[in-house]
């Protein structure tokens, strides 16, 4: 198995340095920059099996990275963890809607190591292959696609996991910390209302046709509709 490729963004040298050295001990291959543009420059002339993203950077944020990567379909399915010293709830949104997981600094390099672990095992995981249908809704795992009326529906990241796994079971009812153990991983930092957030964002893409598939339970979580 090739060793996995790391690309470390973050202005602090010695963040960068600390995370380099723990990860090269476990293993991985990494490299550093401290730009979001020598970030997407890299990634388009390397091959990487992660992104390690600080959000606040100077110039092009972190944020505006993830941005780019994920309009890119070349560098779509890149998994990204994001790095950042706020905890405010929109940065929290921001990071659940662009990136796979999320550390807040100050981190334990051991955390974060076990993060990336989870994160690429999940990606190297089989994904399954039949595509799921519920109602007018296919959902197509291998390749990522979603269609609603046989109509192509551009999802985020987050916003297709959540919709294959309620639709993998429909009727049963998943918590919002079901939801983002499943989708992200056990720990990951969330409120309910960043969660609340991408099933706005999703029922809104699905249309008036498909929307109200997904349905709140009262001091619960969600679930699929059943026999759809």
């Amino acid at each position: 198995m090739d060793t996995p490729r790391i690309l470390v963004v973050d202005d602090e040298e010695d963040i960068a340095e600390l995370v380099r050295y723990n990860l090269t001990a476990e293993g991985y291959h990494v490299s550093c920059t401290g730009s979001g543009e020598d970030a997407i420059r890299l990634i388009r002339s390397e091959p990487f099996d992660m992104v390690v993203l600080d959000i606040m950077l100077p110039g092009m944020s972190g944020i505006k990275v993830a941005e780019t990567l994920r309009s890119d379909p070349k560098f779509l399915n890149i998994p990204i963890i994001m790095l950042t010293a706020k905890s405010e709830e929109p940065d929290i949104v921001s990071g659940l809607d662009l990136a796979d997981d999320y550390v807040t600094k100050p981190f334990s390099p051991k955390i974060l190591g076990a993060r990336i672990s989870a994160v690429l095992r999940r990606k190297n995981e089989p994904s399954e292959k039949d595509i799921l249908f519920r109602g007018d809704i296919s959902i197509d795992p291998g390749r990522r696609r979603v269609e609603v009326c046989r109509e192509p529906v551009e999802l985020s990241f987050t916003e297709f996991q959540i919709l294959a796994m309620l639709c993998r079971r429909p009727g049963w009812v998943f918590t919002r910390s079901q939801i983002v153990d499943a989708v992200r991983g056990d720990n990951y930092p969330v409120t309910e209302r960043s969660v609340d957030v991408q099933i706005v964002g999703l029922r809104k893409k699905l249309g008036l046709s498909c929307g109200h598939y997904i349905e709140t339970v009262r001091n619960v979580g969600y679930r699929f509709k059943e026999n759809t």
